[in-house]
C-alpha cells in the first residue's frame, strides 16, 4: 500500500472492492493490473486520487453547503438546471488545492514520469465516480476525460475540471433519474500514462452482443486515432464480431463479422507541447482499410474472454493500440449494464406492415419499432425546443443530450456505431435507435412522420410515414420437451443472434441465397469473369463493392462464409442445415452482372434451378465458390456443425454428378463429418426415395414445392391460390410415403414450413408418420413446439380419465 493512502493510490494497490475509495473505473483498472497482467492483459500504469481527497477539497473550500443549497433551489424550480450546474461548477473551479493533496498529486505524477523514463509524461486524466460503473447503471460519459495532458500545471487544472464535471447538467440529470443522492457520490481521478493510439487506433469492446445479449460472441469497434470519437459517436467505426468458444482452438479464425466503417475523421495530439487534441480528416487509404488485422481482432477477443471470466459477468471495455509499438492495451473495463439484466423467459417480437418507402439505413440499436414525428436538433444549445415523445434526429449525441433522450420515442443519428454514446444510452433507456445513417439530418425534417424500424437485425430502416406495428410476446417458460426436433428457419444473418434464447434443436433451413441477395448483391459468375464483363455500369458497381479484394471471387467466398457463420454460431453445437443456392434464373438475373449469365425462361420455377445448375458449365464455377465458402466456414472458422443440403435434385443420377462436383471443389460427403442432405420437394424424390437415401444422409421436405408439383398448381398463381393445400390427401400421401421409405433406408426426414404452426392437425399427422424434425420461423417456434408436444402426448378422453 502507498505511504499516502488518503489522497493517492497507485493502480497496483487497488482492487475491484475499492469502488467506495476510487470509483468503479479506477478500482477496475487496479484489479486488472493486480490480477490480469500475468494473463496477458496490458493496462497503462497510473494512480488514482481518492474519494477522501475529493471530499477534503470540497471541505477546504467550504463548498458542501453551498452546493447542496444550489441543488435545492434547482429542485424547488427556483433555478434552471443550466444555471444550477453552471454555478456549482464555477464554485469548484474557483477552489484552491489543499497543500497536501496538491503535493501528493504532483509527487505521484513525477514518479509516473520517472517510471516511463521521461519528465512531464503525457497522461490521460479520467473521472471515476464512486457510484459509477455499477451493474445497473452505465454512467456512460457522465464525467469528463482529458487526453494528452502534459506538465504539472496542466495536470492540476485537468483534475480540477474533473471534479467540476461531477456537476455537469447531464450528470445531475442522470443521477436524479437513477435515484442517486448527489451528496453521497464522490469523484476519484485516474491519471494514466497515454497510449500513443493517436498514431495507432482505438475503440470499444463488449464481451457479448450488445443488441441481443448473445453471450458467445465478442463485439469490437475500431477507428483510427484516440478513442473519444468512437465513444462519443463522432465516427462510424469498423465493427467486428468473434465467436468466443473457438478462440482456444489453434488455427481457427472465428471472426463471424467484419464491417468496414467510414472513419472520416481521427483524433490526434494537437501539438508536442501537450494539453490538447484535435480532429483531422482521415486519408482515403485509412477509410478503405480495416483498423485491425485478423490477428489483432482475435487477440482483443481473447482479452475480452479473460476479463469476462475474471469478473464473472459480461463486460464493456475500451482498448487502445500504440502506433509506435503495436502493443494493445485495455484502458477501461466495467460491467455491461443492459443485456445482462434482461429477464429470461420472454422475447418480444415486432412486425411491421404497410411500411412506406425506405428513406435511410443505419445500424439498429435494440429490436423495437417506433413511429412518430421528427424533432431535428443539430446542437445541444437547442435542446430546449425538443418536443416530448418525438423522434430525436441529430448528428451525434454526447452526455449533454441525456435530458432529452429520455423523453424521446426513438433516436436517429448521422454518426456513430453500436458502442457510441447514443447507442449505449438508447439501449439503457429501452429506446429503438438507428445510428450511423450518414445523412439523417440532411434527409429528414421537423414534424415529418416516420417509422424507426429496428426489427430486421443489424440494419435499421427509416420508413416514410407511420407504419402499422404489431408486437408479440414469445414466452419460453414451461415449454414441453418433444421427441421430434423443432428447429428454426433462418435466412437473415444479422437477425440470427436475437433468437439465441429459444431452446431450438438447430437450424433446419439456412437459405444461402438470402446472404447472396442482401449482403453480396453480385452474381458469382460476374466475379469469375469480371475482366470480360460487358455491362460497364454493373462492372463499376461491382468494382466498388469488391475494392478491398484483389481477387474478386474472394469477395463472394469471404462474405458468404461470414454471413453463414453468424447463423452457424447461434446454433452451435447444434446442426445448421445450409441449402446451397436455390435462385430461379429470373432471380439470379437481378444480381449485379447477372443478366449476362442467365437464360430467359418461360417458367423459371421448373427450369434451370437447384442441382442442375451445379454441374452445368453455365454455373459450375459459381457453385465452386459456394463450396469454397462452406469449406472455409467448416475448416477455417471451425463451424463443423454446418450441414449441406441440395435443392431440387431431380434424379439419383443427377445426385451422383452433384456429389462428384462437390468433392472436386473440396466438399466430400463423410469427410471430416460432413453430412449432405437433399430436399424432398419433387415427386421423384418420393418415388425413388430408397435410391436417394443411399446417396444422402437424409431428406428435408419442402412442402411448398412438393405441393405445387403434386397438385400441378403454380404456387405463385393468385387464381389457383384456393386450391393450394399442403393438407390435400395426395400431398399427405407423399409426405407419409417419403418418411416411411426413408426410415426403412435408415435416413432421417425433416420438414421446413409453417403448416405445423398454422394447423395442429398437420403437426399431429407429421408426428404420427414419425417425422424426425420440423423447422419453422422463430416467431412460430413456441406454437409449433406446443403443437408437436400435444401430438406426441395426446390427452386422454374425458370418459377414459374418469374410468381410470
Amino acid at each position: 500500500m502507498s505511504k499516502t493512502p488518503r489522497n493517492i493510490l497507485w493502480f497496483e494497490d487497488l482492487s475491484r472492492g475499492d469502488v467506495a475509495l476510487v470509483g468503479g473505473k479506477n478500482s477496475s483498472l487496479g484489479e486488472m493490473v493486480q490480477q490480469l497482467g500475468k494473463k496477458g492483459i496490458k493496462v497503462p500504469g497510473g494512480f488514482a486520487t481518492t474519494a477522501d481527497a475529493f471530499r477534503a477539497y470540497l471541505a477546504a473550500n467550504t463548498l458542501d453547503d453551498r452546493i447542496a443549497e444550489t441543488l435545492r433551489r434547482w429542485q424547488d424550480h427556483r433555478l434552471t438546471l443550466r444555471d444550477a450546474g453552471a454555478q456549482v461548477r464555477a464554485m469548484i473551479l474557483d477552489g484552491a488545492w489543499p497543500k497536501d493533496i496538491e503535493a501528493d498529486i504532483l509527487t505521484a505524477y513525477r514518479e509516473l514520469s520517472r517510471r516511463a523514463g521521461t519528465t512531464d509524461l503525457s497522461v490521460a486524466v479520467r473521472s471515476s465516480a464512486t457510484a459509477e460503473d455499477l451493474p445497473d447503471a452505465s454512467f456512460a460519459g457522465q464525467q469528463e476525460t482529458y487526453l494528452n495532458v502534459r506538465g504539472e500545471a496542466a495536470l492540476l487544472a485537468a483534475c480540477r475540471r474533473c471534479y467540476a464535471s461531477l456537476f455537469t447538467d447531464r450528470a445531475i440529470t442522470y443521477r436524479t433519474l437513477k435515484g442517486f443522492d448527489h451528496a453521497r457520490v464522490a469523484l476519484s481521478i485516474g491519471v494514466q500514462r497515454m497510449v500513443r493510439s493517436d498514431t495507432g487506433g482505438s475503440g470499444v469492446m463488449f464481451s457479448i452482443d450488445t443488441e441481443s445479449g448473445f453471450d458467445k460472441v465478442a463485439l469490437i469497434t475500431a477507428a483510427w486515432g484516440l478513442g473519444e470519437n468512437v465513444v462519443q459517436g463522432a465516427v462510424n467505426p469498423d465493427e467486428y464480431e468473434v465467436f468466443k468458444p473457438f478462440l482456444a482452438k489453434e488455427g481457427l479464425t472465428p471472426i463471424v463479422k467484419k464491417s468496414l466503417g467510414a472513419k472520416e475523421i481521427k483524433m490526434i495530439y494537437a501539438g508536442a507541447e501537450g494539453g490538447a487534441t484535435k480532429n483531422v480528416p482521415t486519408s482515403k487509404a485509412e477509410r478503405a482499410a480495416f483498423v485491425l488485422s485478423d490477428a489483432e481482432i482475435l487477440s482483443l477477443a481473447r482479452m475480452a474472454v479473460t476479463i469476462e471470466d475474471h469478473y464473472g459477468l459480461p463486460m464493456d471495455m475500451e482498448w487502445a493500440r500504440d502506433g509506435d509499438t503495436g502493443e494493445i492495451f485495455i484502458v477501461q473495463a466495467r460491467p455491461e449494464t443492459v443485456q445482462s439484466r434482461v429477464k429470461a423467459g420472454l422475447i418480444r417480437s415486432y412486425s411491421v406492415k404497410q411500411a412506406g418507402t425506405v428513406l435511410l439505413k443505419g445500424l439498429s440499436v435494440g429490436s423495437a419499432v417506433a413511429t412518430g414525428r421528427v424533432c431535428l436538433i443539430e446542437s445541444a444549445r437547442d435542446i430546449d425546443r425538443f418536443v416530448d415523445g418525438a423522434i430525436l434526429v441529430t448528428g451525434t449525441t454526447d452526455p449533454d443530450w441525456v435530458p432529452i433522450m429520455k423523453r424521446a420515442s426513438a433516436i436517429v443519428t448521422d454518426h456513430g456505431g453500436r458502442t457510441s454514446h447514443a447507442a449505449i444510452v438508447s439501449r439503457e433507456l429501452g429506446l429503438p435507435a438507428i445510428v450511423g445513417t450518414g445523412t439523417a439530418t440532411h434527409i429528414l425534417h421537423d414534424e415529418q412522420e416516420i417509422t424507426v424500424n429496428c426489427s430486421g437485425g443489424d440494419e435499421g430502416l427509416i420508413h416514410q410515414g407511420l407504419a402499422e406495428v404489431t408486437t408479440a410476446d414469445i414466452r419460453l417458460d414451461d415449454l414441453p420437451p418433444t421427441r421430434t426436433k423443432v428447429m428454426l428457419n433462418l435466412a437473415n444473418p444479422s437477425a440470427a443472434f436475437r433468437w439465441w434464447r429459444l431452446p431450438f434443436d438447430g437450424v433446419g433451413l439456412a437459405r444461402m441465397e438470402f446472404v447472396v441477395m442482401n449482403a453480396l448483391k453480385v452474381h458469382p459468375m460476374a466475379l469469375v469473369h469480371f475482366d470480360s464483363l460487358a455491362d460497364a455500369d454493373a462492372k463499376a458497381r461491382i468494382a466498388e463493392l469488391t475494392r478491398a479484394y484483389p481477387d474478386k471471387t474472394e469477395y463472394f467466398v469471404d462474405g458468404l462464409a461470414r454471413g453463414l457463420s453468424q447463423i452457424a454460431a447461434v446454433a452451435w453445437p447444434r446442426p445448421v442445415i445450409i441449402r446451397m443456392s436455390d435462385f430461379k434464373t429470373n432471380e439470379y438475373a437481378e444480381l449485379l452482372g447477372g443478366r449476362a449469365f442467365e437464360p430467359l425462361e418461360e417458367n423459371p420455377m421448373l427450369g434451370f434451378r437447384g442441382a442442375s445448375r451445379y454441374t452445368s458449365p453455365r454455373y459450375e464455377a459459381g457453385f465452386a465458390l459456394e463450396c469454397r465458402a462452406i469449406q472455409r466456414l467448416r475448416r477455417d472458422m471451425g463451424f463443423d456443425n454446418a450441414v449441406v443440403m441440395i435443392p431440387f435434385c431431380r434424379s439419383p443420377e443427377e445426385a451422383d454428378r452433384v456429389l462428384a462436383t462437390m468433392a472436386k471443389h473440396g466438399l466430400t460427403r463423410g469427410k471430416d463429418g460432413l453430412q449432405v442432405l437433399v430436399m424432398g420437394e419433387i415427386p421423384a424424390n418420393v418415388i425413388r426415395a430408397e435410391e436417394f437415401a443411399t446417396r444422402f444422409d437424409g431428406f428435408s421436405i419442402g412442402s411448398n414445392d412438393l405441393t405445387q408439383l403434386t397438385l400441378g398448381i403454380d404456387r405463385d398463381s393468385e387464381d389457383l391460390a384456393p386450391l393450394f393445400d399442403e393438407s390435400d390427401p395426395a400431398v399427405l400421401w407423399m409426405i407419409e410415403t417419403l418418411i416411411a421409405r426413408a426410415h426403412k433406408a435408415r435416413a432421417k426426414v425433416g420438414l421446413c414450413g409453417q403448416a405445423p404452426s398454422n394447423d395442429p392437425a398437420f403437426a399431429r399427422l407429421l408426428v404420427k408418420a414419425g417425422i424426425d424434425s420440423v423447422s419453422v420461423t422463430p416467431d412460430s417456434f413456441v406454437a409449433v413446439k406446443r403443437n408437436v408436444a400435444a401430438a406426441e402426448h395426446p390427452a386422454a378422453p374425458k370418459h377414459a380419465r374418469k374410468q381410470a
